[in-house]
């Protein structure tokens, strides 16, 4: 056991998705999404897994908040559907899809668990990239805005926290630069600025909007972030750590809490003739953002090693692990500044990831002496290979080791200096995982379905039990690695 502990507010949690969730996606109004369109198309995700049933949330929503509350959490994040407000992203209010967030925020504060709204998750109206791009295009940025202020009006006297922006530099990655998120697009450079752009000044307006009609509430975007180490002390591979934090990393953490890109990156890629022109008055916007911000999200799950890659070395694109099949993801890199190598001092998953407890507290001391920012932990969770046993046990004595790790290390930060809020581990139930079907498993609740299906009872894992000992310890049950 630790002499450690969280305070007794600190927001104990769990995350969840509406895409890889909820199911019922033609129910009560809800429009089409980009992710249901993108999946219909053959072989992008695993044995052509849909978020057509997920693990149908949309009707068991009462049962997993009653699990959630025998478990003791103190916040459940999760998201809304853009296409359950706004069916075709914009126009009349689709009256039942705010009833549905309704009841699940009512669900959530009859059982004493605070409500964390993640505003975007991935699920962008269809009818929007079919008129104008989605997020190609700069007419994006009020629809989203408006599609924000209608949650904030008709929740702001029950939610406080507020996410805008799910990993923001994950979904523009795969949808313009590999290809594997919608719309599919393969290196598609300049326009991965440009929609990044976007999605900057959507989030930026959204944050001022919030802070004049709830100015008690608390506002962030959530970054999928994975610090690096160099490879070892040759200068040559430290200028690649630098690179590579710059380009893929603090071009996004830096416009949420500074409201600017940094230099020396904007000067490569202008060189490239690929990076977003900002104008006055979109600086001046990103700037006011910044500075009312309440936290920096973070969603950590790996780190990231960094050597130099000479010109002719690794592209950025190679085979992603989405099998489960251990050691068949491929090294990338970017040619003349770095690749990422795996790491030999750390194990990784069966999807290759690298498993680095260390690097979460790493992760906040650095967001602490850039930003000065508190933190909200709002993803950190195992996917793995789970078996029920015949009596409808869950064995999974792995996620048990890998959380208690994490959590060690988050309160160590903490007892190092950094301010954090929340640690919000993913998922609570088991879920669609995108690219991976239903193989892969994060919950601490086993769903009974697979690719072909399944009953979708719900059975709790050990980690669910393990997972309330903490809880109600304040973290006291945590263990010394």
């Amino acid at each position: 056991m630790t002499e450690l502990r969280m305070p007794k507010d600190f927001l104990w949690g769990s995350a969840s998705a509406a895409y890889q969730i909820e199911g019922a996606h033609k129910e009560d109004g809800k429009g089409t999404s980009n992710w249901d369109e993108f999946v219909q198309i053959h072989g992008k995700t695993f044995k052509e897994t849909t978020g057509e049933v997920a693990v149908d949330h949309y009707h068991r929503y009462k049962e997993d908040i009653a699990l959630m509350a025998e478990m003791g959490l103190k916040t459940y994040r999760f998201s809304i559907a853009w296409t359950r407000i706004f069916p075709n992203g914009r126009g009349e209010v689709n009256e039942s899809g705010l009833e549905f967030y309704q009841n699940i925020i009512d669900e959530c504060l009859k059982h004493g668990i605070e409500p964390m709204v993640t505003l975007y998750h991935w699920d962008l109206p269809q009818a929007l990239v079919g008129e104008y791009g989605g997020w190609e295009s700069e007419q994006v940025i009020d629809d989203y805005v408006n599609y924000a202020v209608v949650l904030f009006d008709a929740f702001k006297d029950k939610v406080k926290y507020w996410i805008t922006m799910n990993e923001q530099n994950i979904f523009t990655t795969l949808g313009w630069m590999t290809a594997q998120h919608p719309p599919g697009k393969f290196d598609d450079e300049k326009m991965y600025y440009l929609v990044n752009h976007h999605a900057f000044l959507a989030h930026a307006k959204t944050v001022l909007k919030f802070k004049e009609m709830i100015p008690d509430g608390k506002i962030g975007a959530s970054f999928a972030y994975s610090p690096s180490y160099a490879i070892n002390a040759d200068p040559i591979h430290a200028m690649s750590k630098i690179d590579f934090d710059n380009l893929k990393n603090f071009w996004w953490m830096d416009v949420y809490a500074y409201g600017r890109y940094p230099k020396n990156t904007y000067r490569y890629l202008e060189k490239k003739g690929v990076a977003p022109i900002v104008t006055s008055e979109d600086a001046v916007l990103l700037e006011a953002a910044a500075k009312q911000i309440d936290f920096m999200g973070v969603n950590y799950y790996q780190t990231s090693v960094t050597e130099y890659n000479p010109l002719d070395g690794v592209g950025p694109y190679g085979e992603m692990n989405t099998s489960g099949k251990k050691g068949t993801g491929e090294i990338t890199g970017i040619p003349g500044l770095f690749k990422n190598p795996s790491n030999p001092h750390l194990e990784t998953t069966d999807w290759d990831w690298t498993i680095d407890p260390m690097g979460l507290r790493y992760a906040c001391k650095e967001i602490t002496s850039r930003y000065n920012l508190p933190i909200i932990i709002s993803e950190n969770g195992l996917g793995a290979f789970d078996n029920k046993t015949e009596d409808n046990q869950i064995h999974d004595d792995y996620r048990i080791a890998y959380l208690n790790a994490h959590v060690y290390e988050l309160m160590k930060a903490v007892d190092e200096g950094c301010d954090v809020w929340a640690y919000c581990t993913w998922s609570f139930t088991d879920l669609l995982s995108w690219l991976n079907g239903y193989q892969k498993r994060y919950g601490f609740v086993y769903v009974d379905r697979d690719e072909e299906g399944g009953s979708l009872d719900r059975y709790k894992k050990d980690s669910f039990y393990w997972y309330q000992d903490v809880i109600q310890s304040d973290g006291a049950t945590i263990t010394e690695e």
